[in-house]
Parts: structure tokens; sequence; C-alpha cells
């Protein structure tokens, strides 16, 4: 948030040739002074609104930078999420034989990929906010978390497309003959994104700052994003695990997320309002840390980078 101070329309020199109103202490002497968010819980929701322009030209220089100079261009939307369904039903679904709760590899790999990617790549671009914008940070007031929001939004457009080719391939398997049943489940849809975009915006908030002092994190963090997926009931159901793993990875909040995606809209999978829940709860405690610590750093971070 900003204070208002008022600056005297002429500046007289002191004794020493100064400028005694820059010297000055009385708060009434300056017309604008930026100064870091009052409390640390604070969200400067009126100040994100004020810069909605900001906000939606970022999300716009994300979208064309992110293909500029290549030949296919925003196709890569749906290249690299069938390239990729391809590959794992060859390597998983054929070689390892690994189950799909009955559903059709295509599916059950898709729908696993497209929630997946969504969140690995609004983590991996948030985490690095202050490491690639200090440029723009030292030059000129704007409320920094609007940087890692564009992110999660911009990424919205590819999961809308990915999920668009999801729907056309649900629609072609039960247009022959498959059993695929959607449910009222798959009205809970948009918590589903919701959830995948906090928990991204959380987690990327705080390895962002984190990384201000610490620049390893960079490096671990793509190993640990790799990894990560095979935590996440994305190559394989969480039905099929032994109990003893199960636990392991229905402490993932992921995990909850992509089952509820596939259950609703698929009609396999496990669906716990339970586990819902549990994930609903780690977002929001991700969340407020992330905003936390993001708010913490902003105000030093000039000095590390």
């Amino acid at each position: 948030m900003s204070t208002i101070r008022q600056l005297p329309e002429t500046l007289e020199p002191d004794a020493q040739g100064s400028n005694s109103a820059l010297n000055a202490e009385d708060p009434g002497d300056w017309t604008l002074e930026i100064e870091p968010q009052a409390g640390l819980f604070s969200i400067p929701v009126r100040d994100i609104w004020r810069y909605r322009d900001l906000l939606l030209l970022l999300v716009y220089r994300d979208f064309v930078a992110l293909y500029k100079q290549t030949i296919l261009g925003p196709l890569w939307f749906l290249i690299q999420p069938v390239l990729t369904t391809i590959v794992f039903t060859i390597v998983f679904g054929q070689i390892a034989s690994i189950p799909t709760d009955g559903l059709p590899q295509v599916l059950f790999y898709l729908s696993g990929i497209t929630c997946w990617s969504y969140f690995a790549e609004c983590l991996t671009k948030t985490s690095e906010t202050f490491i690639q914008n200090a440029n723009i940070f030292g030059k000129v007031y704007f409320p920094r978390v609007i940087i890692p929001l564009s992110i999660v939004v911009s990424n919205l457009l590819r999961f809308g497309v990915q999920f668009a080719l999801f729907l056309c391939f649900c629609g072609w398997y039960a247009f022959s003959g498959t059993g695929i049943r959607v449910n009222a489940v798959a009205a809970l849809f948009p918590v589903l994104v919701l959830l995948m975009g906090g928990l991204s915006l959380g987690l990327g908030m705080i390895i962002s700052s984190l990384t201000t002092k610490y620049r390893d994190l960079r490096f671990l963090l793509q190993f640990a994003v790799q990894l990560a997926m095979y935590a996440t009931p994305v190559i394989y159901p969480a039905s099929a695990l032994p109990e003893k793993y199960r636990l392991i990875v229905n402490a993932n909040p992921l995990t909850p997320i992509v089952e509820t995606f596939r259950y609703g809209f698929l009609g396999a999978g496990e669906y716990s309002p339970l586990h819902l829940g549990y994930s609903i709860l780690v977002t929001l405690v991700v969340l407020a840390a992330g905003i936390v610590i993001f708010n913490r750093v902003e105000r030093t971070f000039m000095d590390h980078v």
C-alpha cells in the first residue's frame, strides 16, 4: 500500500546548498511515498483491481512470447499432451501393463496429463518471479503479486485448450460405445481448477522468495517437479497401489484433485469428499504461507538479486 504526502511547490536550498525539502523529515513535506505493505497477511486486492490492465497485458505477453518465432505456434498446446499421451500409453500401458481402472488408456493418461501440466507449468514459472523480473521491480511500482498471478491466469488458456482436447476424446470414446460416465461430481471442475492454481501459486511464491538467497533451489525444483509426478496418480490409479503406499500418495494434495477429475468426467477413480477437503485445507495453508513469505521478501529482495 502507499501513503500520500504533500510536497512543497518550490525547493529552496538550505545553507549547505542542498534542498531542505528533500531532507525534511516532516511527513507533510512529501506528495507520495511508496512503502511495503503494512501486514504480512495483506493482499492488495484493491491495487490488483486498479492494475487489472497490467495484469491482462502480462497475460497477453506470456501467451505471445511463449511461442514467438515458432512455426506451429499455439498448436503446441495440443501437440504436447498428445505426444506425451502416446508415450505414456506405449511405455506404461503396453510395456509395463499398469492398470487404468478399466478406462481406455488414452483417456486415463490424458486426464492426468491435463491436470498435471497446468499445475507443473504454473509452479515452475511462478517460482522464478523475483529472479526473472528483478529489472522491472527495481524501476517501477506495481503490486508484485500481479506477476505470479498473471502466470497462473495465462496458463489457464493453455489448460482450457488441453481440457477441450480431453473432452473431444471423451466424446469420441463415448460415441464409440466405451463406458464413459460423466456424473454430478464433474460440477466440481471449477473448484479443482482453483485448487490447482492456488496450490501452484502458493508453492511458487514460497520457492520464488527463497531463491532470492538460495539460487540452488531453481535447479532442485526441476528435479522435484519431475519426481512429484510419480507421487501423483498420473500414470497409475490410486486404487492399484498397495495400502502402505496408498497412504503416502494420498498425502499428496494433488491426488484427490486428479482422482476427483477422473471420477467426475470418466466415472472411474476414487472420489472422497474427505480427501478433497484435505486438499482444500492444504491449499489454503500453502497459499497463506506463500503470501506471508512473499510479502516479507518483497520488502528487501532487491538487496539480494
